[in-house]
């Protein structure tokens, strides 16, 4: 018997391999950051080889390493050390401003996330910001993040009053008397956002690495992130560190698409680590402030059909220039209007892709929240990824019932897509939630939330998905978004060493507390990036 120096043997444990030529096994060899071999072949390999590193896992449970695959990296990164207004009431959340307020130097910008004015019966005004924090300029994101709150003093930095015109892309929200009223609708937030300084490089990559390892220990091998060139010159640090512990897919915004073909950049450029995805388009808004680009009125606001910020012509314009490129889409869509037109805008790029000769890229739609049922099966005809945040449904139950009606019989719909056939993504869209993956898990397979409401069926029933599904939709499904589906997403010999280990069998728990299991292990290249066992 030969000594490997290299090889490290899991041994004794219940190894989910989500291979469905060997999906349980309980040995796994892992060497230089790959698996060597599992089940049967690592055993046989003890017969000549001597590892030097023996774990027993003593009967625990081991998953492939799970990824996010919609995540804003620099902004949830940001968003801890941030006022965190998730699930708090207007007054709440207006202490919490006037708490900061007293910590901090007068003209500080006083920044936080995730209201919802849906819980509260009204928008907050500049004039409760005001008396909070009348010496400080606030800007609150929304928990959406398509709608911004702010004071005088911030409106009055961005130079915005009576006379400013709405953007092109967004809308200030007025008073009667036109005045505004504190409130910024989809662009309009950034012409209050440009004015707030940014941290400096080094802060952000000091950011993002905390939230690296938040994440690592919530079971996220990787994310796909949507964020701009700031973040990812952070990732770039953090990589050329030897700091980077979590795999990154950086996706490209729309304002950068020239600059990527300026410098010849393709979908897949990259490596394991730190990979360049898709160039990231929105055709509407969101559902929270009726901005959801619909076919028909919303049902709570009969003059509304919300905001189609580009047409199907427009997207199959920025496409087709992409896919010339080798750029692939991940286009924002919300409401069944915007779906139906970025979907009208890939059936003219797939005939285009084939009468010109260019590779069928793996082109996304980012939510997919609601569709036509008319559309359902249009995601798998065209090969089309769909990029889905499973906890959206239960957050947004309250928001989307009253909105749209008979319509949510469409909405959120995972099995059906499924059902044709589609590639499913999974992810959190955090900051707008939480980016912890078995709080996705849960929601996909219950359609519940924590509390048990909306009933034991949960919400729409016919649309929850089994655990293997829901699993592949962390796993496999963003691997395969990914281009990297031949090396990741599962647990067999020549793939990544990206895992998680797991003191509960989530198929042996009840579902309703699927949301409740945290990983007691994290590996990600074949090294423990996190391990309490």
């Amino acid at each position: 018997m030969t000594m490997a120096q290299d090889v490290t043997l899991l041994t004794d444990g219940r190894i989910y391999t989500l291979d469905p030529a060997a999906p349980v096994v309980h040995t796994m060899a892992l060497r230089d950051g790959r698996i060597l071999a599992a089940g049967e072949t690592a055993d046989q390999l003890l017969d000549h080889v001597a590892p030097s590193h023996v774990v027993s896992l003593a009967g625990r449970i081991v998953l492939p390493g799970l990824v996010d695959a919609h995540i804003h990296l620099e902004q949830y990164a940001l968003s801890l050390t941030r006022i965190d207004c998730q699930g708090l009431d207007l007054h709440a959340c207006l202490d919490a401003v006037a708490e900061r307020a007293a910590q901090i130097p007068p003209v500080s910008w006083i920044l936080g996330h995730g209201w919802d004015h849906n819980l509260w019966g009204r928008y907050g005004t500049r004039a409760d910001l005001d008396r909070a924090a009348p010496q400080h300029p606030v800007f609150l994101s929304a928990k959406s993040l398509h709608a911004s709150w702010v004071n005088s003093l911030a409106l009055e930095a961005a130079g915005i009053d009576g006379n400013t015109p709405d953007p092109d892309d967004g809308r200030i929200q007025r008073d009667a008397a036109g005045t505004p009223t504190g409130i910024l609708l989809e662009g309009a937030s950034r012409l209050v956002a440009r004015h707030i300084p940014h941290p400096d490089h080094e802060a952000l990559v000091q950011a993002i690495d905390h939230a690296q390892h938040r994440l690592l220990r919530m079971g996220l091998t990787g994310v796909h992130d949507f964020d701009g060139p700031r973040c990812l010159r952070a990732l770039q640090s953090l990589k050329a560190r030897d700091a980077l512990s979590i795999r990154v897919l950086a996706n490209i915004p729309l304002a950068r698409l020239q600059h990527a073909l300026a410098l010849g950049l393709q979908t897949g450029f990259g490596d394991e680590w730190l990979r360049l995805g898709n160039v990231k388009v929105f055709a509407d808004g969101a559902l929270g402030p009726r901005t959801a680009a619909m076919i028909d009125p919303y049902d709570d606001q009969p003059d509304n059909s919300g905001a189609l910020l580009k047409s199907s012509a427009e997207l199959f314009e920025l496409a087709h220039e992409a896919a010339r490129a080798g750029l692939a889409m991940a286009i924002h869509a919300i409401g069944d209007r915007a779906n139906r037109e970025v979907l009208n805008a890939f059936r003219r790029l797939r005939r285009l892709e084939t009468q010109q000769d260019l590779p069928p890229l793996r082109h996304r739609i980012e939510h997919v929240q609601l569709l036509h049922p008319e559309d359902m099966g249009a995601l798998a005809e065209l090969g089309i990824i769909a990029s889905m945040q499973p906890i959206h449904a239960t957050s947004d139950m309250p928001m989307a019932i009253p909105a749209w009606g008979k319509r949510t019989r469409f909405a959120y719909a995972w099995d059906s897509l499924l059902q044709h056939g589609t590639h499913i993504a999974f992810g959190s869209d955090a900051p707008v939630e939480d980016p912890n993956p078995f709080w996705g898990i849960h929601a996909a397979v219950t359609r519940r939330r924590h509390d048990g409401s909306p009933s034991a069926g949960g919400w729409i029933p016919q649309q929850r998905l089994g655990l293997n599904a829901a699993l592949y939709a962390y796993t496999q499904g963003p691997a395969y978004a990914a281009g990297l589906e031949s090396i990741s997403g599962r647990l067999q010999t020549g793939y990544l060493a990206d895992l998680i280990v797991l003191e509960v069998d989530p198929f042996r728990v009840q579902p309703h507390s699927l949301w409740q299991i945290a990983p007691v292990g994290v590996m990600v290249g074949g090294l423990w990036r996190f391990r309490s066992f």
